[in-house]
């Protein structure tokens, strides 16, 4: 596999990473009219999340290549911020978790890019489950900013 590909497929789950527990942070700390739906959204959010770190992680590994695997090398090789701990109303989570989800679509763009280059079907089959995830889920966001 590519070295460029392998870059951007790590750092792709290192954005998964730092976001696992920015939305962690956004659930025990969200406020407002809205705080059970958006606490139950978030959680799951979360969760497919943990699914998804999973199966980048071990594409990886399938294609010999060894994933970032600790806290110091998600921090270095993500795009995605980290969020101190403060009280959040729903609305304004809503609109970090659609300008992160947004910078993990274009993060999966750019890996489908590189392994269409390199006919990497199974990980080309991976980035479109998960391009269909962030879609629905900006939707769902956008859907509920308005």
């Amino acid at each position: 596999m590519d070295k460029e590909l392998v870059l951007s497929i790590n750092k792709y789950l290192a954005n998964l990473a730092v976001e696992y527990f920015k939305l962690h942070n956004l659930h025990w700390n969200v406020v407002g009219i809205n705080f059970k739906s958006t606490h139950e959204y978030l959680e799951v959010l979360y969760d497919g999340i943990t699914k998804t770190l999973d199966e980048v992680a071990e594409v990886i590994k399938m294609k010999g290549e060894c994933p970032l695997v600790s806290l110091n090398e998600y921090l270095e090789n993500s795009t995605i911020e980290e969020l101190k701990c403060k009280e959040v109303k729903s609305d304004a989570a809503f609109k970090i978790v659609l300008k992160d989800f947004k910078e993990l679509k274009v993060n999966l763009e750019e890996i489908r890019y590189l392994s269409i280059q390199e006919d990497e079907y199974e990980i080309i089959t991976l980035i479109e489950d998960n391009l269909r995830e962030f879609n629905k889920s900006i939707w769902f966001i956008e859907s509920s900013l308005k």
